[in-house]
């Protein structure tokens, strides 16, 4: 049912679908789930690749493979299971957060280092209109409105590659996944660009496959900004058009450096 100019109206609308889905580790005891992601289906091996980098429980020697009756299951063989049993929590991540089973910014400064970047001075122009950019690669937005997008850019502006999922994490960890399938990672030249605020959990991930650049269409939170400021990442948001806040990180524009003090371009 649809309101619309003060009148009632029936229409078919399309909504974007949400599942879980459960990674299950096998063991000699047994399988284990490790986690259970409320995610849209479609891409489900580079969403696991992905979040399995940013856990770090990623193993050297591994295969991951659907289950053949339940399309919301995947199974996980590793010769290395008993450091991924005893290093993991079942976590029910859910399509709004993809902090669960992250910690804090001392754990993640634990097990990861500040990402280098290889992609030379940045171009304010250049990076606000990403976004941009990125809304070409979101048809499932388009149809339903409910689905955020994910893109990874070259420094000459080509799109790497770029996902859609109900929930923003999940969107950059099919992103991660995929550059881990194709051998990419560390994203030393790469920029993130995501049709969302920048949460924790999107610096958290950055950092875990080695990008330095984000940009986000929405504002950042404090954590994310304190997160940005300690793995030297630069965390751009509000990025539309000719408006572009940098939070940390402005030291990668020499020509903003030279003309203004202010985090706002």
């Amino acid at each position: 049912m649809l309101w619309r100019s003060g009148a009632p109206a029936e229409r078919v609308d399309a909504v974007a679908v949400e599942e879980p889905l459960e990674l299950r580790l096998h063991t000699p005891d047994g399988p284990l789930p490790l986690g259970v992601l409320m995610r849209t289906p479609g891409h489900d091996r580079e969403l696991l690749l992905g979040w399995l980098v940013s856990e770090d429980l990623l193993p050297e020697v591994f295969t991951l493979e659907p289950d053949h009756e339940n399309r919301n299951v995947w199974h996980l063989h590793t010769p290395d299971f008993a450091r991924l049993a005893a290093g993991a929590r079942l976590a029910v991540s859910s399509s709004a957060c993809g902090v669960c089973g992250s910690g804090s910014v001392e754990r993640l400064m634990a097990r990861a280092s500040p990402p280098s970047w290889a992609g030379g001075p940045l171009d304010v122009a250049w990076l606000s209109g990403l976004p941009k950019v990125l809304v070409a690669a979101q048809p499932g937005f388009a149809a339903t409105g409910g689905l955020h997008g994910a893109a990874l850019f070259s420094r000459d502006g080509t799109r790497l590659a770029a996902f859609e999922d109900v929930g923003r994490h999940n969107a950059v960890d099919k992103l991660v996944g995929w550059a881990q399938a194709q051998g990419r990672l560390p994203l030393s030249d790469a920029t993130l660009v995501v049709s969302s605020r920048a949460g924790f959990e999107i610096v958290q991930k950055a950092v875990t496959a080695g990008v330095a650049v984000v940009v986000t269409v929405g504002a950042a939170t404090s954590l994310a900004v304190d997160t940005a400021a300690a793995f030297g990442v630069t965390l751009c948001g509000f990025a539309r058009g000719d408006r572009l806040t940098v939070y940390a990180g402005a030291d990668r524009f020499p020509d903003f450096l030279q003309t203004s003090s202010s985090p706002t371009l």
